[in-house]
């Protein structure tokens, strides 16, 4: 079984659209019998190509209504001050995701948090805080076009 063939896009492409979807409705959907597709969607566990399940939150909803992309960059890129850096974009709440990047910056954050007040606290304690960063550029989402 391959990854990367007509199937297996039809069934990861089911289930990045509902990954609650019942194995008969996805079997349906991608026109195979039950024990094949769930034969098929365990052979995509195993190979990672499915590396886990997730919730797709309201942002709104949890009165998250502050989001940014923050360019960081560093001064220093010692093995350990990178490591306190990276450590600490696992540990916030508010960083969603986390990207070194080629550029300008070393690093771009995805954030989301309550408000204005919320983030500037990120920043004064958690982000410009640490000794590897130099610097931090925000930048708005003003609205989602694709999340």
């Amino acid at each position: 079984m391959s990854v990367d063939d007509e199937i297996s896009t039809r069934l990861l492409a089911a289930l990045r659209q509902d990954c609650r979807i019942s194995n008969a409705e996805l079997a349906k959907r991608v026109g195979l019998s039950p024990t094949s597709c769930w034969r098929r969607v365990r052979a995509l566990e195993e190979a990672g190509a499915i590396r886990r399940y997730t919730v797709d939150l309201d942002d709104e909803v949890l009165g998250q209504n502050f989001k940014a992309i923050v360019h960081v960059n560093l001064a220093r890129h010692d093995d350990a001050l990178v490591r306190d850096f990276i450590r600490m974009t696992h540990t916030s709440d508010v960083v969603r995701a986390c990207y070194a990047i080629t550029g300008t910056a070393d690093f771009q954050l995805h954030v989301t948090c309550r408000d204005l007040h919320a983030y500037n606290r990120f920043l004064d304690n958690h982000l410009l805080s640490l000794p590897a960063v130099k610097g931090a550029q925000t930048f708005l989402v003003l609205k989602a076009i694709k999340d």
